[in-house]
């Protein structure tokens, strides 16, 4: 704490941050005598902001009930990180995002000490986020309005049209959201199919809360749900491959929408894919740093041989080694 001043905003992001606070512990936190906590207090009450003080045993500071108050006060550290957010908000396909994300960072710089104005601006000026591009949804209220059905486990009617332009509707327990490949998901329980199922955003027509709950499965992940049903699509070719290592080192080369990674009792990991080009998946095993054995189709270890020719081609001409 470096001047009253400073004491007299930090009682007040105190307040906001823990709801009720003991004067014994306000000033234990501020380093200072129960007087000098009173006059704080009372300047805070003297620029409007309503201070209530709970008298007896349990007695305690709290802010009126309902009342919100900028300005945060914010560390150099977390002003930073909202800076890197509000850069991520841009890209994440939020309907109005830009204009949003500029009013935020207008205010959140006019608050700002000169030193941090530069970083954060140099933050928005230099750094840039290698994220797909979005599709947008029309507007932001699918988003809310599911992820505020997910925090609160209660069920939706959802209407949605299909790529195909149909229109159709289901009750639909939202699990959660995610962000994947430039786009929007809803990921949950659709009574209409009676399974798991996973809706765009930008399809979404409306979204109307229903009076009935529902529980989530435990640890329940909705990007990994997304990358396994884009994995497990039906394709031209049905892959399996034995991979001589463990799953962790599997996953970090690999990722997840190549395919369904099962550990083996025996050791190893097994692969099963589903791919249209073969061509492509060789190239995918071909930079692997472990062994590994191909199992199903015979073509896929015709392509590897194919893949290895066509490096050796780009290799050039082997040299002989000097003094030979």
């Amino acid at each position: 704490m470096t001047s009253p001043t400073t004491r007299v905003l930090s009682v007040l992001e105190l307040l906001q941050a823990r709801g009720a606070m003991s004067g014994t512990e306000l000033a234990q936190r501020l380093e200072v005598d129960g007087r000098t906590l009173r006059r704080y207090i009372r300047k805070l009450e003297d620029l409007g902001i309503p201070v209530v003080a709970e008298r007896g045993r349990y007695g305690a500071y709290r802010l009126m009930p309902g009342f919100k108050l900028p300005p945060m006060v914010f560390t150099d550290d977390e002003a930073l990180a909202l800076s890197v957010g509000l850069l991520a908000a841009r890209r994440l396909g939020l309907a109005e995002a830009a204009p949003a994300v500029e009013s935020a960072r207008a205010k959140l710089e006019r608050v700002m000490p000169e030193p941090l104005q530069r970083r954060t601006r140099a933050l928005g000026d230099t750094v840039q986020l290698d994220l797909a591009h979005p599709d947008a949804p029309a507007d932001n209220r699918a988003l809310f309005t599911l992820s505020a059905a997910a925090h609160a486990r209660q069920r939706v009617q959802l209407a949605y049209r299909t790529p195909q332009g149909e229109a159709s509707e289901r009750a639909f327990d939202t699990y959660g959201l995610a962000w994947r490949g430039g786009r929007w998901y809803a990921v949950g329980h659709c009574h209409l199919r009676g399974g798991l199922r996973s809706f765009r955003l930008d399809r979404v027509l409306s979204v109307q809360p229903l009076p009935a709950s529902f529980g989530v499965p435990e640890d329940f992940d909705a990007v990994r749900h997304l990358a396994l049903g884009v994995a497990s699509l039906p394709r031209a070719f049905s892959v399996q491959v034995l991979l001589r290592t463990d799953l962790a080192t599997a996953r970090e080369e690999l990722f997840d929408a190549i395919g369904l990674f099962a550990p083996q009792d025996g050791g190893g990991v097994l692969l099963h894919s589903q791919v249209d080009d073969l061509a492509w998946y060789a190239r995918q095993l071909a930079r692997l740093s472990f062994d590994f054995e191909v199992l199903h189709p015979p073509a896929l270890r015709d392509a590897l041989v194919e893949c290895a020719q066509a490096l050796l081609r780009k290799a050039g001409p082997a040299r002989a080694a000097p003094g030979l």
